[in-house]
């Protein structure tokens, strides 16, 4: 999430550091930081924390909680008004709350500039003082909001109702983004309950007949709550992904929607004027009051600290958790945003990174005081490993998703492979036949390679093996490897106890491949028995270009040697010319030419 520091401000009385301090702070506390630019902080918030954090309400938090910096108290819009003019109707168990805010008389205008600048920081384009605060309101509270025009409503006897449900097979809306949806009985709406027609898909988009104009005069703003696997299931659907269904995809509190009601309010009533009404609420099924307690001795066992009551106590206090302790035990009582924390692990995990894992002293591992035991498929398997890498195997590992099949993937990464692969043998022939174009490169003679994996069939899966290999002359055929793999295979025992001790590789770096092409070059000439001629040849070119080097045949004759040597150039910059290859090798036959060798 796009964080302003000047938007950040204005959660603090005290002047925040620079933003390089601020993201510093973050990333060693609570997020990575993907980028900084004009001062704004690109916070990576991970998944666990995005029902509280994908706003500046939640990173406001953390940034007090890290930097002791206490956040601003803040006025409350009073929302104890209710109306009888709005009618909610919850007909889905999908929809947890409800909240409708009545407006009456508005003046919809351009938004002020500081409004405007905030929105353009946060990737978003301006529409007018009405849309904007609901935006605002979203990115600084972190739920979301929707606002609608009153007068396209359909009323009834005084009442606008509103109406959660499943769509109809086939029922289509206009959005605001001006495209037309197909919907479906999987996917939620929010209806006009007195027309009978859906006026947004809820959770993901507005819908165009009821959205604010210059004209609009009355409005009721929509505050709810809504199941995050069924926004994410209909968002990915209609392929229709926005800022509203990135935050219900995270689960949210239904506590947050009085919060973003009350500071979308008074802010409408600020820039836009008009007279509040009143709201209405539906809130089916309150949300359970949780706590969480843990030890003292539970904290530093797990950090491997020696924290103090002191310590941890100051750590919740930052927090702003509400916590009872007696005896080195704390009860800290969950606030309703922050569903992530269940267990007392969760709590020393907060423990741990306010103080800074940096400050925990990192001790060894105690010595296994007992023996290993190793699974017997994974023994087995490593045996096989080992034994095809010691006849010049590589191994390579391939796509499980394949042309055919016994079991289609239901969701499909691409329409090319549908099928969950039942063999080894058609993701190794292509490996083979991309290797083969490289050998050169690799400096190998034969392409072998093998993969230890899991292929479907069924309504099972198993674990299996299979080789490739290239057919060159006088070199082992597949079907010779396949009878040696078997037979090695069946002395095997069934239990990995009676296998030796594994070997681990001695591998010490890893070096890319470069993307852009080789050139091979190959030199054959007469030499002396006795020459030096390897040594001369190898370092004649600039080396940092010979990606392989190695002589490939050397037979005397009538008391002269004739040895054939091989170049493979290659550069990790750029894709060499055949003038600069043949530079380079002008420089073998200057060598060889000024020790009198005879180039065949």
């Amino acid at each position: 999430m796009k964080i302003s520091r000047l938007w950040l401000q204005t959660w603090f009385e005290k002047e925040l550091p620079p933003v390089e301090e601020l993201s510093t702070a973050l990333t060693f506390h609570a997020f990575e930081i993907d980028g900084v630019e004009d001062d704004v902080l690109d916070v990576k918030v991970t998944p666990n924390r995005g029902h509280d954090c994908l706003s500046y309400r939640g990173i406001a938090k953390e940034i007090s909680a890290i930097l002791q910096i206490p956040l601003k108290a803040r006025p409350e819009f009073d929302l104890a008004k209710k109306t009888d003019a709005i009618s909610i109707t919850l007909s889905t168990p999908q929809c947890h709350r409800f909240v409708a805010g009545y407006i009456k008389n508005v003046n919809v205008a351009p938004s002020p500039a500081w409004l405007k600048d905030a929105l353009e920081k946060q990737g978003q384009r301006s529409i007018n003082n009405v849309v904007d605060v609901t935006n605002y309101v979203m990115f600084n509270i972190g739920q979301p909001l929707h606002a609608f025009d009153a007068g396209q409503l359909k009323e009834s006897n005084g009442t606008y109702a509103f109406e959660v449900r499943a769509a109809r097979d086939g029922e289509m809306m206009l959005a605001l983004d001006d495209k037309e949806y197909k919907l479906s009985s999987t996917n939620m709406v929010v209806s006009d309950k007195n027309a009978d027609v859906a006026v947004g898909i809820a959770g993901v988009k507005g819908g165009k007949p009821a959205a604010i104009t210059e004209s609009t005069k009355d409005i009721i703003i929509e505050c709810a709550n809504f199941d995050g696997p069924s926004v994410r299931k209909t968002s990915r659907a209609l392929n229709l992904r926005t800022d509203a269904s990135q935050r219900f995809e995270q689960v949210i509190s239904p506590e947050m929607t009085l919060w973003s009601m009350a500071d979308a309010i008074a802010l409408i009533l600020e820039l836009a004027g008009g007279e509040f009404v009143g709201i209405a609420d539906n809130y089916p099924e309150l949300q359970q009051k949780t706590s969480v307690s843990v030890t003292l001795e539970h904290i530093n066992k797990v950090l491997g600290v020696t924290l103090s009551v002191a310590q941890v106590s100051d750590v919740f206090s930052r927090l702003l958790f509400s916590v009872t302790e007696k005896n080195r035990k704390w009860t800290v009582h969950i606030p309703p945003e922050r569903i992530d924390l269940t267990i007392p692990e969760d709590l020393i995990e907060e423990v741990g990174r306010i103080i800074g894992y940096e400050t925990i002293t990192p001790v060894e591992l105690p010595d296994l005081n007992r023996t290993v035991i190793l699974n017997d498929r994974y023994a087995r398997n490593e045996q096989i490993r080992a034994f095809l890498i010691g006849q010049g195997f590589t191994e390579v590992f391939t796509s499980v998703f394949a042309d055919k099949g016994e079991r289609v993937v239901l969701n499909k990464v691409d329409g090319v492979r549908p099928y969950l692969r039942d063999t080894l043998k058609e993701g190794l022939k292509e490996a083979l036949e991309r290797n083969i174009r490289n050998k050169e490169l690799l400096g190998l003679s034969q392409v072998k390679l093998f993969e230890i994996g899991t292929v479907w069939r069924k309504e099972q899966e198993e674990m299996t093996y299979d080789i490739a290999v290239e057919k060159v002359k006088k070199q082992k055929t597949e079907d010779e490897y396949r009878v040696e793999l078997e037979q090695f295979v069946k002395s095997l025992p069934e239990h990995a106890d009676a296998y030796p001790e594994q070997q681990f590789t001695t591998t010490e770096h890893f070096q890319h491949f470069s993307k852009y092409p080789y050139v091979v070059r190959d030199i054959s000439l007469w030499v002396s028995p006795q020459s030096d001629a390897e040594s001369v040849i190898r370092n004649a070119p600039d080396n940092s270009l010979v990606q392989y080097f190695a002589r490939l045949d050397r037979f005397e004759k009538e008391g002269r040697v004739s040895e054939l040597y091989r170049f493979v150039f290659q550069s990790f910059e750029k894709t060499l010319t055949d003038e600069e290859v043949n530079a380079e090798m002008q420089k073998v036959y200057d060598a060889v030419k000024a020790r009198g060798w005879e180039v065949r």
